[in-house]
């Protein structure tokens, strides 16, 4: 907490974090629209009232701070910006930094959610506002904004992209039957949000197996929102070529051993050699600006992801269904376990019906939170 909130007291710790509260809600107006660049919210408050309101919609366009400042012009002298995000000191590529607009507008004070952990700004940008003398305040809702941008967190900080692992599954753990079948276990509430995922991600992973079984598109059904692009491991090229994912758009990436095939116009490929190292695989995709990712495989490629310990988040979508036998198959397929007193740790566990939440990864190579969704008439405690 940077020590320069001596005027910040006439306004109270209700009043902040509701205006913050409505800063969140500006920047997640553009979720999935803004990679790599965060989601920003930002508002100008004086004498009693919100002069003006916006949020970065983007990469490439203005930044949620100067929207507000453009509307309201000489009348953001001596208010108060309230913004998600540090605001940024250095030049983009397209854009000026903002503490530069900031200071020259006479904004007398700036709360702030969370610092830019992003190397070229973190706390330069507060630096700057405090050394023209503008009063700042770190921290409000900060939880929430970090929540928010912890595709962006990861990425920034370690260039490669937030995992996301989606599981649907029955009640006594089943993702399908002997001969393979499972549409649908989940209900419709609970795909609508898996629609909403796709729609907020970079970038979808699976396999050959799963892409034969189903022949899925992997796009969200979500009018006017961008698909992601569908990144699909196929060691041998195996995908018949009138398949969803080769022959639709939006764009795919193929993981394989082939080099010595045709190539299909229109897609990407990542050539591997020996078995397939998904670090390295996710490293490759942040090259690419990849910034997140959701995993829709199999048991297998489930469990390669976990063993690997490239999972941020785990999302179970759990139904009220019993499918019993023994060969049905189950969720993760690793090729070792752990013992019971130390299995992949899942921290913060929480359970809605039909919405799912989640939360930060606690270390070591485990998911980092279990989410559970579940059919709208489950009535029993999981």
């Amino acid at each position: 907490m940077y020590n320069v909130t001596r005027r910040l007291n006439w306004l109270n710790d209700e009043l902040k974090t509701s205006l913050m509260k409505r800063c969140l809600a500006l920047a997640r107006k553009a979720e999935g629209q803004t990679s790599p660049n965060p989601m920003v919210g930002a508002l100008l408050y004086k004498d009693g009232r919100v002069l003006a309101e916006d949020y970065h919609k983007k990469a490439g366009t203005p930044h949620a701070e100067a929207l507000v400042l453009e509307q309201t012009g000489q009348q953001a002298h001596d208010a108060v910006l309230f913004v998600t995000l540090e605001p940024c000191c250095h030049r983009g590529k397209r854009t000026p930094p903002c503490t530069d607009a900031i200071i020259k507008s006479g904004v007398r004070e700036v709360v702030i959610a969370m610092q830019d952990p992003n190397p070229a700004v973190a706390g330069k940008g507060i630096e700057a506002l405090n050394n023209a003398g503008i009063a700042t305040q770190l921290g409000i809702m900060q939880e929430k904004a970090l929540r928010l941008n912890e595709a962006y967190i990861k990425y920034i900080t370690t260039q490669t992209p937030f995992v996301i692992l989606k599981v649907a599954m029955t009640l006594d753990g089943k993702i399908a039957t002997p001969d393979g079948h499972s549409k649908w276990i989940t209900c419709e509430a609970s795909r609508k949000v898996v629609h909403r995922v796709r729609a907020s991600v970079d970038a979808v992973l699976s396999a050959v197996g799963t892409v034969k079984a189903d022949n899925p598109g992997f796009k969200p059904a979500i009018r006017g929102v961008r698909s992601p692009v569908r990144v699909i491991i196929d060691p041998a090229l195996d995908i018949p070529a009138d398949f969803e994912v080769l022959k639709t758009p939006p764009e795919t990436v193929l993981v394989t051993k082939r080099r010595d095939t045709y190539k299909i116009d229109g897609l990407r490929y990542i050539y591997y050699d020996g078995e397939l190292d998904m670090k390295w695989l996710m490293a490759e995709l942040g090259k690419t600006g990849v910034m997140s990712v959701m995993i829709e495989g199999g048991a297998s490629l489930t469990g390669y992801a976990i063993e690997a310990g490239i999972v941020d988040k785990v999302m179970f979508f759990i139904a009220p269904k019993i499918v019993g036998g023994k060969g049905s198959l189950s969720p993760v397929a690793s090729k070792t376990f752990r013992a019971v007193n130390e299995p992949y740790g899942i921290t913060n566990m929480t359970v809605r019906r039909p919405v799912v939440s989640w939360s930060s990864k606690e270390g070591g190579p485990a998911p980092s939170a279990l989410s559970i969704t579940r059919h709208e008439d489950t009535a029993f405690a999981v």
